[in-house]
């Protein structure tokens, strides 16, 4: 799928929020500036809004690798793992080894080796075109049989 515009892809986060609930997790997959913390900071507002939760501001966790946003019965948490470079930093992070009732997303997971029930895998890449992205879903679990083609 070819995404247009920022408010394409606002919407895009905005469906996969209404999809969401506690214990699923999204892997956020693509170079660095492609709109990951773009897509993360459209769904924790869309859900704020949906909540009637004043909206906040989302950063990206680079140096501080997890922010977190309780949003009434919701908490998301939102991890970044760019600067993680060996699977043994990231098991310190014991991001799936607690029994935490929330989303997570995951931002640069391609270390994560946990075999995470219901995930969504969100690839983003670069366009030809300056403005746009390229966007391919990956379900497993409640979401396997989510595509670009069923949001």
């Amino acid at each position: 799928m070819i995404v247009k515009s920022l408010d394409h892809l606002k919407s895009i986060s905005n469906k996969i929020a209404d999809k969401i609930s506690n214990n699923d997790c999204i892997f956020l997959i693509g170079e660095i500036g492609v709109g990951k913390t773009t897509f993360t900071r459209s769904f924790i507002n869309y859900l704020q809004k949906k909540n009637e939760i004043k909206e906040t501001e989302v950063l990206s966790p680079t140096f501080n690798l997890l922010y977190e946003y309780e949003i009434k019965n919701l908490k998301v948490m939102h991890y970044d793992l760019y600067r993680i470079k060996k699977g043994k930093e990231l098991d310190e992070l014991g991001i799936f080894k607690e029994d935490f009732d929330s989303i997570k997303i995951i931002e640069w997971p391609e270390l994560v080796e946990a075999k995470v029930k219901n995930r969504l895998e969100i690839h983003l890449s670069y366009s030809d075109k300056n403005n746009e992205r390229k966007l391919r879903l990956s379900g497993h679990g409640k979401w396997k049989d989510c595509n670009e083609n069923k949001l």
